[in-house]
């Protein structure tokens, strides 16, 4: 349909039609609204082993808890008015634009989206067959990707330190190698690479091999600005850098993010149609944009993150169990029980958490929430460990 056959389709409602005019008090209103004559969604909830249900605590994705920034709310409530519009290349290059300016590169550099899948796909369809070379357990979405087209995943293991061997990544690197995926802060360990050592690291990888560094956690560092592989990038290296606003940044549900890219392959991604404006939509630019906008707010929720994982590792310590050093928003811990069986018990008393990550099956990644979230999990955590701990006791006598 053309846009003036979409909106002859549009109903005339004139309570819609006010709704809209009046405008909704915050984003979480505009996705929380229910359609007219239907129930309020309900929150999502856990049953206990004793079938009592309970608020189900989300603490798996490492989503933020805090909420994106205030500016956020009005800025999709204003971006309601173009809903029934595309995206014009106008607006798109002004966010470009915007991150350009925050990132000291060239507007033409920046590809805006969720593009690391794109870029999987598009390095192994214009490269044609050959590796990917990534940490393991860590985030496949760039490898699984490029499966299809001919990418083949390189794995490497972390080291003891549960860190990506630097050494061992560049040591894989062959000359049908298509790219080196590389994710800092890691995921799931939350561990960072050393700043000069990931410099070094970098520098001799690109100069054989695309290099692409996700920095989803980066933001929650005070000194991220001196540890980004950006700078690498301005400085004419072979580096792409990827952000995602959807962890500090808390929008998730909106599904942004973008990439800092060569300008030759920049070139390249737009030919194909990677981060043009008809893949982006009106509500989650203008939440990126007012979200970039607000500094404030990120190291604000960057304090209140700090804060509550120290006070978990403190938890962790407490109950002497071994976990990292972890620079993100979550914390990855041994508890000396199988993961199943910890996520089960947990997930008993309304705590969801992250998935298991072979091989380390014993460990478990939890999302840091607010302080309440986090003494709720923490004695769950408790209550679930001494319960095992019991069962592993009388299995043994």
């Amino acid at each position: 349909m053309t846009r003036s056959t979409i909106a002859g389709h549009l109903p005339a409602d004139p309570q819609r039609r006010r709704w809209l005019r009046a405008g909704l008090t915050s984003a979480a209103a505009v996705a929380l609204a229910p359609a007219a004559g239907s129930a309020a969604p309900a929150a999502p909830v856990a049953v206990t082993a004793a079938g009592r249900t309970t608020d189900l605590l989300r603490l798996d994705l490492n989503e933020s808890s805090y909420g994106p920034s205030p500016r956020v709310g009005p800025a999709v409530q204003r971006a309601l008015v173009e809903a029934p519009r595309y995206v014009s290349a106008a607006q798109l290059q002004a966010l470009q634009s915007q991150i350009a300016s925050l990132e000291g590169v060239a507007p033409e550099q920046v590809i805006v989206g969720e593009v690391l899948e794109a870029l999987g796909q598009h390095l192994a369809l214009s490269q044609g067959a050959g590796g990917f070379i990534y940490s393991v357990p860590g985030y496949g979405a760039l490898v699984d990707a490029a499966r299809p087209f001919g990418g083949r995943a390189v794995e490497v293991p972390l080291n003891a330190r549960l860190e990506n061997d630097l050494p061992a990544l560049l040591a894989a690197i062959a000359p049908d190698t298509r790219a080196l995926f590389v994710v800092n802060p890691h995921n799931p360990s939350g561990t960072l690479s050393p700043g000069a050592e990931f410099d070094r690291f970098v520098s001799a990888a690109q100069a054989r091999t695309l290099v692409i560094v996700d920095e989803a956690y980066l933001d929650y560092r005070e000194d991220a600005a001196t540890l980004s592989a950006v700078r690498l990038l301005r400085q004419g290296q072979n580096v792409v850098v990827f952000r995602t606003l959807g962890k500090i940044h808390a929008l998730a549900g909106l599904q942004v993010g973008y990439a800092l890219v060569p300008a030759a392959l920049a070139g390249a991604l737009r030919q194909r149609g990677v981060g043009g404006a008809h893949a982006q939509n009106q509500l989650s630019l203008a939440a990126a944009s007012a979200a970039l906008a607000d500094p404030a707010h990120v190291a604000q929720v960057r304090r209140s993150v700090a804060a509550e994982r120290q006070h978990w590792q403190q938890v962790l310590s407490g109950l002497r169990l071994r976990s990292t050093e972890a620079a993100g928003n979550f914390v990855f811990v041994d508890t000396g029980h199988p993961h199943a069986a910890v996520a089960a018990g947990l997930l008993q008393q309304g705590v969801r958490i992250a998935r298991v990550f072979a091989p380390y099956h014993t460990w478990v990644r939890i999302t840091v929430g607010t302080p309440a979230e986090n003494r709720r999990a923490q004695q769950a955590l408790r209550s679930v460990l001494a319960q095992l701990g019991k069962a592993q006791g009388g299995a043994a006598a």
